[in-house]
């Protein structure tokens, strides 16, 4: 436990992907379960945070909502930097979004850790007279790159928490696997550090022997 805080795990988590697809919404609901219609481009970057419980772990979440704007693009790069999750988000009523999300995904390749967790989230999933990507077409891509994929509403809190609680315990489970990873190597080092000085002495003591 953080000797300062009362959360175990502090994991960064970015919200990409083309501007007006919902992401600055989503971040308002899932962090305080409030919704707007009043749209706004963030501008550069803005970030909540939310401290949630899996398992018997506290984990504080810093959500981050970068801009989608290519204008902003230079600016938003370097946050990539230290993420342990990446949500990228499209709306399934605006095709040109869901076609760049191989885009987005080249730049989580160009700029973020090789081992973030990701996620694929079709956004605005309540407005579906105004569909121009199918459900299945998101799976499939999803399934292309083997992300974990939701179809959400920030409007109407459809997935939105389940979304975020998703990619928060693969993230979570990871990092548990690579502390297991170090401690465990730790360990054999010392084993074999042991195992090396009885050697050691078992050699000195044999020629101590030989001497006498």
């Amino acid at each position: 436990m953080n000797s300062n805080s009362d959360y175990h795990f502090l994991f960064k988590v970015l919200l990409i992907g083309n501007s007006g697809v919902g992401k600055s919404c989503m971040l308002m609901r899932y962090s305080e379960n409030q919704f707007t219609n009043n749209f706004y481009n963030t501008i550069g970057v803005d970030f909540k945070t939310k401290t949630i419980t899996i398992g018997e772990h506290n984990v504080k979440l810093q959500i981050w909502d970068t801009a989608g704007q290519d204008r902003f693009r230079t600016i938003t790069c370097s946050y990539y930097r230290g993420a342990q999750g990446i949500i990228i988000v499209y709306d399934i009523t605006d095709r040109e979004s869901f076609e760049n999300v191989k885009t987005w995904i080249a730049e989580i390749d160009k700029y973020a850790s090789e081992s973030v967790n990701r996620m694929l989230v079709g956004n605005k999933a309540d407005i579906t007279e105004r569909r121009q990507v199918s459900y299945e077409e998101g799976l499939e891509l999803s399934r292309q790159y083997q992300f974990p994929f939701y179809e959400t509403s920030a409007k109407s809190s459809i997935n939105i928490e389940a979304a975020f609680n998703h990619i928060t315990k693969n993230i979570l489970n990871r990092e548990i696997h690579n502390s297991k990873a170090v401690v465990k190597k730790t360990s054999n080092l010392r084993l074999q550090t042991r195992q090396q000085q009885q050697q050691q002495q078992q050699e000195k003591k044999k020629q101590e022997d030989l001497c006498c």
